[in-house]
């Protein structure tokens, strides 16, 4: 995924612009960078490589350079940035957050329209935020060359750009798939991914971007310069998973929505009787967690801890790039609590289940630990379709999903026209896909929370929520 956070203010904003990247660390793991404008100076930029240690250690030897009033950072789970560039729209800085599923494609009609070069990467590739920033070149102004990647990219594209004026300007990509945020405190304005990283540096909501606004932010004040669409279609991971528990997103906040997403399973659960009989309701750390609350509070079981995350050396599990480490990572994080695991019936409510590897070994856990009973809820559907506008639950192959694997085993071809069945608990095929999932995952009962119960607890207009994933609609 990734994010990012910009700040310009009368006062120097260096220490703003590096806990507000900081801030960002979630949603990425690979690079970290930022950019600052200093009229006397220049610009002045650093990337740094954060795959095996955090962005605030990288950088902090760092800030003694970094002067200035106005400055873009950003996360990246992909390519370094935010880089610095020069053209006929003069000296910039750019740093982006989404997925070009078109690349291939938009490089080689670039090609074709004159463009020359792009500087090659070591892991092989062009960088997206460089094919951004040519796009962009291509027209006779900023705010034409950002309609013009609104335009041509397929998949989601949302960006900082830092002027040699000092002024930033933000562009939500067309459909809103990611958020941007305005906070504002005496002195300036920050532009951020997560509001909850404005919020800390004592800044206040100002404005929320809507899908395709490009919006100019000065430290007097923001214009838009382009007005927003009408759809909408932002990503429902982003308060099931990937959002921080403090941020909002068009007014819903993700801890709230995690709550109240729980409650909602369990009470469905109940209306339908099939609510299990447990002594301990537990969430997957960390993200399950808020969901698990919800659901022990609505069914009346004790909420309880039994795995506890063991984050000082590892807080991310996906930080090694071998998957095989990842995995034994995941597993040394997990530390039991021998006393609220052996002998008890337990209810563990996780984010989402996506390839189930992981979470296979963590029920395997759970046994070895003398668990009675292990049941399991997923706050959110089965996972259908690979991603095509972000980076979530992008596969190399589709075979990859949990759910369509065991759809393939148990129908073969077959199986993969009737996927709208299998999803929905109430038919046939949905009934034989949770049975076989339960037995495969080998646990006492397996529940998904419904795309209904989904975007009940997220709570707006449902057509204005992406839910591709498990839906498979655009």
């Amino acid at each position: 995924m990734g994010g990012f956070f910009g700040a310009v203010s009368k006062r120097d904003i260096a220490l703003d612009l590096f806990f507000g990247v900081d801030y960002h660390s979630h949603l990425g793991t690979r690079r970290g960078g930022m950019a600052i404008y200093n009229p006397e100076t220049g610009f002045h930029r650093q990337i740094h490589n954060i795959e095996n240690s955090p962005f605030r250690t990288k950088f902090e030897g760092d800030l003694p350079d970094f002067k200035g009033r106005a400055g873009i950072g950003c996360i990246s789970d992909f390519d370094p940035q935010p880089l610095l560039v020069q053209s006929h729209l003069g000296v910039f800085a750019i740093a982006t957050v989404g997925f070009i599923s078109n690349k291939d494609a938009l490089v080689e009609q670039y090609y074709a329209d004159g463009g020359v070069q792009f500087m090659g990467m070591s892991v092989g590739g062009i960088n997206s935020t460089e094919l951004v920033a040519g796009l962009i070149n291509q027209k006779d102004s900023l705010v034409e060359g950002i309609h013009h990647v609104q335009e041509v990219v397929e998949g989601s594209m949302t960006l900082l750009i830092l002027t040699q004026e000092g002024e930033i300007i933000a562009a939500r990509d067309r459909m809103g798939r990611l958020p941007v945020l305005i906070g504002k405190d005496e002195e300036g304005y920050a532009v951020s991914f997560e509001s909850f990283a404005y919020h800390k540096l004592g800044y206040a909501d100002a404005y929320e971007l809507g899908p395709a606004e490009i919006v100019r932010v000065t430290a007097e004040g923001y214009e838009t310069l382009s007005p927003a669409g009408e759809e909408m279609r932002i990503c429902a991971f982003l308060w099931t998973y990937y959002g921080y528990p403090n941020s909002n997103y068009e007014g819903v906040n993700v801890e709230v929505m995690r709550t109240r997403n729980g409650g909602i399973m369990a009470r469905d659960e109940e209306e339908l009787g099939i609510l299990p009989d447990v002594d301990f309701v537990a969430g997957v750390p960390d993200t399950g967690v808020p969901h698990a609350i919800g659901y022990a509070n609505r069914s009346g079981k004790p909420f309880a801890r039994p795995l506890i995350k063991y984050t000082p050396t590892w807080p991310r599990s996906f930080m090694p790039t071998d998957q095989s480490v990842r995995e034994q990572v995941a597993h040394m994080k997990q530390i039991p609590v021998p006393e609220l695991i052996e002998g008890k019936k337990l209810l563990f409510v996780d984010d989402s289940i996506v390839r189930g590897t992981q979470f296979k070994d963590t029920v395997d856990f759970l046994w070895e630990c003398g668990a009675k009973e292990i049941h399991i809820r997923s706050a959110c559907p089965p996972i259908m379709f690979g991603c095509k506008y972000l980076s979530f639950s992008r596969s190399n192959s589709i075979m990859e999903l949990l759910a369509r694997r065991t759809i393939q085993e148990l129908e073969g071809d077959e199986g993969q026209q009737h996927l709208e069945e299998y999803a929905d608990r109430h038919t046939q095929r949905g009934k034989c896909l949770l049975e076989t999932l339960r037995e495969k995952l080998n646990v006492n009962s397996l529940g998904y929370q419904s795309i209904e119960g989904l975007l009940e607890a997220i709570g707006i207009d449902k057509s204005k929520v992406c839910t591709y994933c498990w839906t498979g609609k655009e």
